[in-house]
């Protein structure tokens, strides 16, 4: 034992990064230093131990507790301060003491040892920023132990005051990067209570929903100032009274903005603080005029005294820098968490992409939320316009629960709607681009997209409304055979590549189904089974125990019947076939003789939708599902051909434009030219996608 003091003391310096054995080397090192520094040492130990047993007591009291709150975390914080963020990092890695403060959130601990901090968690440990208890308790009462990336990097910025254009992926956490700075930096200086004073930062952001988001997330960091939100579609009346009692914090959208202030209801000259959320979407043509004309009431030509701008967005094209200038100091900070990285999406989110028609669309999209999302999961379904947003949500296709969400629909309604999606009473929200940018609803398991949009910048805000806050998503993007260039776009501009799939089988919808079914059955309480036993043990007596819990299984999950589907492009009553080769081939006219060889000259006609898979070593094709048991009657494999059902779609080659999208003809069988059909009383459309 002598020894283990000089053998822990070269690694002294490292001991925040190494935790507990080196924290008892350090206790025993001043054995053998000089008595000065042996009493320094122990009382450097009396202080952090005494700070370690006072930092638990806002733990216990939680957040909102007044009385003896305040003074016991000045203390906390000063020592947090005094050991650093390394010094808190190794806390949170050792054993708990009696004094439970072993659970730190502060340190962002996601496991028992040091070790397992991340980086990130590191970085963005509370004791490195200029931050109150009180806001900490807040931040911790939210789920929030650390602060993220884009937060790391903005907060100094903002609380010294400087201009800053921000650019990070969606989901990383934007609004808090400016509202916490904020929110500490007004209630470090001495408060303004008056009644009726004037707002001190001014908040703009383009849809009615996100207005909302932002004022609650501001609301959720201080308890001490004034938050308003301010949008159309609701009375004035109630606006009214919060600008006579005073306000600090003023969240809204430009275009009721700007009528209290053509009213004189709302002051801006005393404006310290600007920020433009959705920048790109707030300077473009739409709002450009009207964000202008607020913005000149707040702003002085050449003052050095203007308010700080604060311009944030998950896309800011080139022209947004150029436009900003003109409301931004010529010293200011730029913060691109995206830069010349090609993925410009959620780095959470998978992109997956189904070829689909329009008409069979709304029958298909119940199979992929069942078997992607699940009857508990949420998802939100995106349209290109308003009528296609309502006859979804409404056609009795759809399996799911589901509401629409536009621009049309009454201010209190969509209030009314996306409470009820945030809260799970229905699982489905099939909405328009109101809901593309900024909301944030952490449980969308799902984003499906109808069909690719044109304006790339769209996919990424859409496709953003999943995968959020650390947790994983899945973002599914219908097309059709026309769109495929669409689709290559979005891929090439948003720097992500889709994986091709088919539509859900019968096989992966029974599964899901039953697995909800089963989640339901767990959920009943055992008081209720009583009631049901005598009609159970009638049930199994006529039927059996398996035939009658697999019909109450169906039943449950509304799974009573199941359509086949083609992986190909989501056609109802077709199945996908495969069809192997043992060489390489150079046309589809080697697959056809394969085919025709067992099959017989007929099989033509059954056959539609052929592509090579990639490498060209195989086909696959699509054939009527009533045709399916006589085929495979017919069929035997060989050691140059396999035929089998696909379960999955296989990756496929890419296909050239002017492809022939039918069999070869042999023996005087021609193709009409470039009209269509095919000779000898062939239907025109049988081979087409």
């Amino acid at each position: 034992m002598p020894a283990a003091g000089p053998a822990a003391s070269p690694a002294e310096p490292q001991a925040p990064a190494d935790a507990e054995p080196l924290r008892r080397g350090r206790r025993r090192k001043p054995k053998e230093d000089a008595k000065g520094k042996k009493s320094k040492r122990r009382e450097r130990l009396k202080r952090r131990g005494k700070a370690e047993g006072e930092q638990s007591a806002p733990e216990e009291s939680g957040p909102g507790d007044g009385g003896l709150q305040p003074p016991s975390a000045k203390k906390a914080k000063k020592s947090a301060e005094g050991n650093g963020a390394a010094e808190q990092s190794g806390g949170a890695g050792r054993p708990a003491p009696a004094s439970g403060h072993g659970e730190d959130p502060a340190a962002q601990e996601p496991g028992s040892d040091a070790e397992e901090l991340t980086e990130e968690a590191r970085e963005g440990a509370f004791s490195n920023f200029s931050l109150s208890q009180n806001t900490i308790n807040l931040l911790k009462a939210r789920g929030v132990k650390y602060l993220f990336p884009v937060q790391v990097k903005t907060f100094q910025p903002i609380y010294d005051g400087k201009d800053l254009i921000a650019q990070a992926r969606t989901g990383t956490g934007k609004t808090f990067s400016f509202a916490i700075p904020l929110t500490e930096k007004l209630q470090s200086i001495s408060q303004d209570e008056r009644r009726g004073r004037s707002p001190k930062v001014l908040v703009l952001v383009p849809t009615r929903e996100l207005a909302i988001q932002v004022a609650r997330d501001f609301k959720n960091l201080t308890r001490k100032l004034s938050v308003a939100c301010f949008y159309g579609g609701t009375p004035y009346k109630a606006q009214f009274d919060l600008l006579k009692s005073g306000i600090d914090i003023l969240v809204g959208t430009p275009g009721r903005i700007k009528d209290h202030i053509q009213n004189s209801k709302l002051d801006l000259s005393s404006v310290k603080h600007v920020v433009l959320d959705e920048v790109d979407h707030m300077l473009d043509m739409g709002f450009a005029e009207q964000v202008e004309e607020i913005l000149g009431f707040a702003y002085k030509k050449g003052s050095e005294n203007n308010p700080q701008t604060l311009l944030f967005s998950a896309t800011c094209p080139r022209w947004v820098y150029d436009v900003a200038k003109k409301y931004m100091k010529d010293e200011y900070e730029q913060v691109d968490l995206i830069g010349k990285k090609t993925q410009r999406t959620a780095t959470t989110v998978e992109h997956l992409a189904i070829q689909c028609r329009s008409s069979q669309r709304a029958e298909v999209l119940g199979d992929i939320i069942q078997v992607y999302s699940g009857s508990h999961g949420r998802t939100i379904v995106f349209c290109e316009t308003k009528k296609e947003a309502n006859e979804l949500a409404l056609n009795s296709a759809l399996k799911q629960e589901a509401q629409s969400l536009h621009g049309d629909i009454p201010q209190k309604q969509r209030e009314v709607t996306l409470k009820g999606f945030r809260n799970g009473v229905f699982e489905v929200l099939i909405a328009t681009n109101v809901a593309a940018r900024g909301l944030d609803i952490p449980e969308v398991d799902l984003v499906i997209q109808c069909s690719p949009p044109k304006d790339v910048d769209s996919y990424i805000h859409r496709s953003g409304r999943t995968g959020r806050a650390g947790r994983t998503g899945i973002c599914i993007c219908f097309y059709q055979r026309r769109e495929e260039d669409l689709l290559k776009q979005v891929e090439q501009k948003a720097g992500i590549t889709f994986r091709r799939i088919g539509v859900p089988s019968a096989t992966d919808i029974i599964k899901a189904s039953s697995d909800d079914a089963k989640k339901c059955l767990d959920a009943i309480p055992p008081s209720a089974i009583d009631y049901f036993r005598q009609s159970a043990r009638e049930l199994i007596e006529e039927k059996g125990a398996v035939d009658a819990l697999a019909a109450a299984l169906a039943h449950i999950s509304g799974a009573s019947s199941i359509q086949q589907r083609s992986l190909l492009n989501s056609t109802a009553g077709f199945v996908t076939m495969v069809l192997q080769c043992s060489i390489e081939m150079r046309s589809m006219s080697y697959a056809w003789r394969g085919l025709k060889e067992q099959l017989g000259e007929e099989v033509d006609r059954k056959i539609s939708a052929m592509r090579f898979l990639k490498g060209k070593m195989g086909v696959c094709f699509d054939i009527p599902m009533d045709e399916l048991s006589h085929i495979q009657e017919q069929w035997r494999d060989t050691r140059r051909w396999q035929l089998a059902v696909a379960k999955e779609l296989p990756e496929l080659e890419e296909q050239p434009q002017d492809a022939s999208r039918g069999p070869p003809r042999f023996g005087g069988f021609k193709k009409n030219g470039r009209f269509g059909g095919w000779k000898q009383g062939r239907p025109p459309g049988r081979h087409l996608e």
